[in-house]
């Protein structure tokens, strides 16, 4: 089985890294360079970096930030936030990214993503997907509808549906996270995960909601997520990567060793 990954989130907004919850109430707590410093020397797998008010302020994300992170890390790097174009992409992986994360903009215009692999592979686009839960409806069977601009606009279309058709158009993997779970630290929405893991043959980053390691355990054991995304429980002192790792072997889960 291949080893599961641990991936920290580093959320930034007016270029520090800041928490929510459920998107809203957010407050900084540190210089995301500092941090991704950090959590590289913890032995982290990889780390994400989102510009969270570049779409709703309709501008790009900042290259700086990401320069001065991709300087201090040597393991892979996802970067998202105000991508729009492959112009934008490549100059996000100039700047030292691995991958390229696209929400906001890939849901207003699909066909970035296959363009995207066109240019740079699969493996370097990545589909972020935000989620909440609405029910069951004609228009949205699955039940959960995606939702775009750090949380401010319902689209109309089923998660389920979107992540196929990303899928198809050449995205290589999914960040799937759960607005209704996003910073509660109670837990990852299992269900919403274990319905795109197995809707799509693509891996799948659980994102929203982890706050213990048992949490981990139960998103990679029961709703078959590839990775799992973590934040507020490593950001405020309570865990720490190698404690979180040991945790998840001794559950059998398979893990990366910390080097």
């Amino acid at each position: 089985m291949l080893s599961k990954r641990i991936i920290i989130c580093l959320d930034v907004r007016d270029g520090k890294t800041t928490k929510g919850v459920r998107f809203e109430e957010n407050v900084d707590i540190g210089d995301p360079v500092s941090m991704a410093r950090e959590y590289y020397e913890q032995g982290v797998d990889e780390l994400v970096f989102y510009d969270i008010t570049a779409s709703h302020e309709k501008r790009g994300i900042m290259i700086d930030v990401v320069d001065r992170v991709a300087r201090e890390i040597f393991i892979p790097f996802s970067v998202g936030g105000g991508i729009r174009t492959v112009d934008d992409m490549y100059r996000a992986l100039d700047a030292g990214a691995e991958k390229i994360s696209v929400n906001s903009a890939a849901v207003l215009n699909p066909e970035i993503i296959s363009r995207g692999a066109r240019h740079f592979g699969s493996q370097c686009i990545v589909l972020g997907m935000d989620a909440k839960k609405v029910g069951a409806s004609p228009a949205i069977p699955s039940g959960y509808e995606v939702v775009i601009n750090g949380g401010r606009t319902f689209v109309g279309m089923d998660a389920l549906e979107w992540a196929r058709r990303a899928e198809d158009l050449g995205a290589g993997e999914i960040c799937l996270n759960s607005i209704d779970a996003d910073g509660t630290t109670e837990g990852y929405e299992l269900t919403l995960t274990a319905m795109i893991s197995r809707g799509v043959g693509i891996p799948v980053i659980a994102s929203g909601g982890a706050g213990r390691p048992e949490h981990l355990r139960d998103v990679f054991r029961d709703a078959g997520a590839d990775a799992a995304l973590i934040a507020s429980m490593v950001h405020y002192g309570r865990y720490t990567v190698p404690g979180i790792k040991a945790f998840l072997k001794d559950a059998g889960i398979p893990v990366r060793d910390v080097v």
